[in-house]
């Protein structure tokens, strides 16, 4: 049986809400060693909330977390080449590996 008071889903929110502002503060700076104090800055704020276990008062911090996440967040946000949305995404696409002209087909002759 678990200790914990929290469920798994509660655990990947904050895990993704933790993770979402490391990755806007990473979009507003350029050198990580500059992002690694921001970053402990993000970490003690989550430390700093670890031990709270009342729901009213979690969705209160939550809400002003995210608040201040949409607030904040980077006009135009790092996006990995390869992904969706970054500079190599589809530019080469392969060509189709099929043939260019189907000559057995029935209508081909």
């Amino acid at each position: 049986m678990s200790t914990s008071t929290f469920s798994g889903a509660h655990r990947r929110y904050v895990k993704s809400l933790y993770r979402r502002m490391l990755t806007d503060s990473l979009n507003w700076t350029v050198h990580r060693e500059l992002w690694r104090r921001r970053a402990l800055i993000i970490r003690a704020e989550f430390e700093k909330n670890r031990n709270v276990h009342d729901p009213r008062q979690l969705a209160v911090i939550f809400d002003k977390a995210e608040a201040d996440l949409a607030r904040n967040q980077h006009p135009d946000p790092v996006i990995s080449p390869l992904f969706p949305g970054g500079t190599k995404w589809e530019r080469n696409i392969p060509p189709p590996m099929g043939p260019l002209y189907d000559h057995l087909a029935a209508d081909a002759h």
